[in-house]
Order: structure tokens, then C-alpha cells, then sequence
């Protein structure tokens, strides 16, 4: 498929995305068409992207991922409260 993003899930990814109930579309989605992008305050080989989830009343997605690996890596994924209505 043209454009698809490669990436890989870490074991934590996987858990938490579980837990919160997260699916895997919902990663490539922002992964794929994220409405912002910010650098990690720490780490600088990490990324942070950020995407609105109609399927969950329009809460904003957090994606963190390494973007120096091939294929990317995410290493965690959250619904970010503080950025609610920011995007």
C-alpha cells in the first residue's frame, strides 16, 4: 500500500495500548496523518505525535515513537488529557 507507514510496537506499547484500549489503526492513523508533531523534552531521537480520535469523542491521541529506527519503533501511546481542545 502506497504511503503506509512501517513500524514496530516495544512489548510496553503493546501492553498499554491493551489497557486503554487503543487499536493499532488508531497508531498508524496518527502515525500516518498526525495534526502536530512535537520532539521529545528528553529524549531527542523520540517524537511525539498527536491526532484527534472521533471514535473516542474527539480525545487526542499521543503517539510516541523513534523515528531513527527503521522500522520506526513506538514505544508508548496515550489519550492526552492536557492537550483536549488545544489542537
Amino acid at each position: 500500500m502506497p504511503g503506509k507507514i512501517h513500524f514496530e510496537l516495544t512489548s510496553h506499547a503493546v501492553t498499554v495500548m491493551a489497557e486503554r484500549k487503543i487499536p493499532l489503526a488508531w497508531v498508524e492513523r496518527v502515525l500516518m496523518r498526525p495534526e502536530r508533531i512535537e520532539p521529545d523534552r528528553v529524549d531527542p531521537e523520540l517524537h511525539h505525535a498527536l491526532g484527534r480520535i472521533a471514535e473516542r469523542d474527539d480525545r487526542i491521541l499521543r503517539v510516541v515513537y523513534n523515528i531513527n529506527t527503521e522500522p520506526w519503533r513506538v514505544v508508548t501511546a496515550y489519550f492526552d488529557r492536557a492537550m483536549r481542545g488545544k489542537l
